[in-house]
């Protein structure tokens, strides 16, 4: 028997009066086990489907299934699975940082468990501060309890909201660090970030979401294969007027001050070797050569604006059958 998603949306849908649609007939699966990056711009309508999960927001309309149970018929033993690291800071300051993780666990229906939290505080390199007053806390070292109070019931899925926004590059990379230990050990992971070469790096899939719309899903290699672009850059040590005739007929572009050429290399085009060996034939100067591979941001922004509109019906939502 196949496993049930780690979280199932079906048409879930959030409007505020009848002026502002925050989500739109989303439709969403994420299987166990997977990182999964949430991307759009402010107010794209990511903070509003998490909070739909986690119950903090309540639904207009749609089901929404964690771990194959629908929230609808039981909204409360399903979320002891949740674990949500929110934008906001959201602790009480008169308690040590250890007090408040044994709080969570209370919250959850847990036992007092000294060495999980020893174990959290240790990952997230706060086991200095255990006794520690939260109000004392530095910024940084508030954003490392909210990751470790999101942790400490060990849950099932994980949803991490911008959980590096406007903290240091320590504890970004320790937080990553976890992220890929807890993925290993079969933990779902639900990512938002504006720092999008995290998403690149650590996401398995990636969905775009915009105006409350979920516009792509799509397994993060497959994306920057499909929408990616290598482009050629060469740059010259003297202004060149014209181009010749094979990189002109290719699709290479020359800069208006005549420096620097540009060549997006496509499959089953002219090779970039070519188009360099037609320049240093004709005695262009050539000074440097450079390629450049397309990144997530770059592909999130081209469909932002449309571009890939016409992204095929199996990349959205694609789910790979889950394993028995």
């Amino acid at each position: 028997m196949s496993s049930p998603p780690a979280l199932e949306l079906k048409g879930l849908t959030k409007t505020y009066g009848d002026k502002h649609t925050a989500l739109s007939d989303v439709s969403l699966s994420i299987r166990p086990g997977e990182i999964f990056a949430l991307l759009g711009p402010n107010g794209a309508g990511k903070t509003t489907l998490i909070g739909s999960v986690c119950g903090l927001v309540k639904k207009t309309s749609g089901k929404v299934f964690v771990f194959g149970q629908d929230l609808d018929e039981d909204p409360v033993r399903p979320r002891y699975q949740v674990g949500l690291v929110p934008q906001e800071i959201n602790f009480d300051p008169f308690f040590t940082v250890a007090e408040s993780l044994y709080i969570q666990q209370g919250f959850y229906g847990q036992p007092r468990d000294e060495a999980r939290v020893r174990e959290v505080l240790t990952a997230l390199n706060l086991q200095g501060k255990a006794n520690a007053i939260t109000r004392a806390l530095s910024g940084g070292m508030k954003r490392r309890l909210l990751i470790a109070k999101a942790l400490v019931h060990k849950p099932k899925l994980v949803f991490l909201d911008e959980p590096t926004a406007g903290v240091d590059v320590e504890l970004r990379r320790d937080l990553w660090t976890y992220v890929r230990k807890l993925a290993a050990e079969g933990t779902t992971i639900v990512l938002t970030t504006h720092y999008l070469e995290e998403a690149e790096e650590l996401a398995d899939r990636v969905g775009v979401i915009n105006e409350g719309r979920l516009l792509l899903v799509e397994e993060k290699t497959q994306l920057l294969k499909r929408l990616g672009e290598k482009r050629l850059l060469v740059h010259f040590s003297a202004p060149v007027s014209t181009l010749p005739e094979v990189p002109l007929r290719a699709g290479a572009t020359l800069s208006a001050d005549g420096h620097l050429l540009t060549y997006p290399e496509r499959e089953g085009g002219v090779p970039g070797g070519d188009i360099l060996r037609t320049l240093y034939l004709q005695g262009l100067p050539v000074a440097t050569v450079e390629t450049r591979h397309s990144r997530l941001e770059d592909i999130l922004i081209e469909i932002l604006r449309g571009r890939p509109a016409a992204a095929s019906a199996a990349a959205l939502n694609s789910l790979p059958p889950a394993t028995p």
